[in-house]
């Protein structure tokens, strides 16, 4: 089973982007705990040759008029605890380790409450998409490690 790990490194892949994003998002949020964010981002937006009045750029733009600092360091604290744990996961099973196995079954199987609850309060595709990987990773390491259990006995 051990030659088998070219899934169990795309998985860790799959964790250590995860967690660079979350980094990428902590950072961002940190720089804006003490601007105004709407008005960054709507001059962003524009930069990008986007337009601030769209109907998507601009809902997500009125979002962020609600956003107090507290909010946004909770949001910025928040993504560099999930990087941690993302970090956690993909390094051990780069490593092909068995803790990280079970660590990267256990933390993903606890959030599907969580995605199957935002799925069932506003479908999208992408949600439905991240379950959908979520449960073929879970699947497949709790088969892995099955069967190398039942491989040593």
């Amino acid at each position: 089973m051990k030659s088998d790990i070219g899934p169990i490194r795309l998985i860790a892949l799959f964790k250590l982007l995860k967690a660079i994003l979350l980094i990428a998002v902590a950072t961002a949020a940190f720089r804006f705990v003490h601007t105004n964010i709407t008005d960054a981002l709507t001059e962003r937006v524009a930069r990008l040759g986007l337009d601030p009045g769209g109907r998507y750029v601009g809902r997500a733009i009125l979002k962020t008029v609600t956003l107090t600092p507290n909010k946004i360091k909770d949001v910025g604290v928040g993504s560099l605890i999930y990087a941690g744990l993302f970090l956690t996961e993909g390094i051990g099973l780069w490593l092909v380790k068995r803790w990280a196995e079970w660590f990267s079954v256990i933390i993903t199987s606890s959030l599907f409450p969580v995605e199957v609850y935002e799925i069932h309060r506003h479908t999208t595709t992408l949600k439905v998409l991240a379950l959908l990987i979520n449960l073929a990773v879970v699947g497949y390491l709790v088969h892995r490690i099955l069967t190398e259990r039942s491989e040593l006995r």
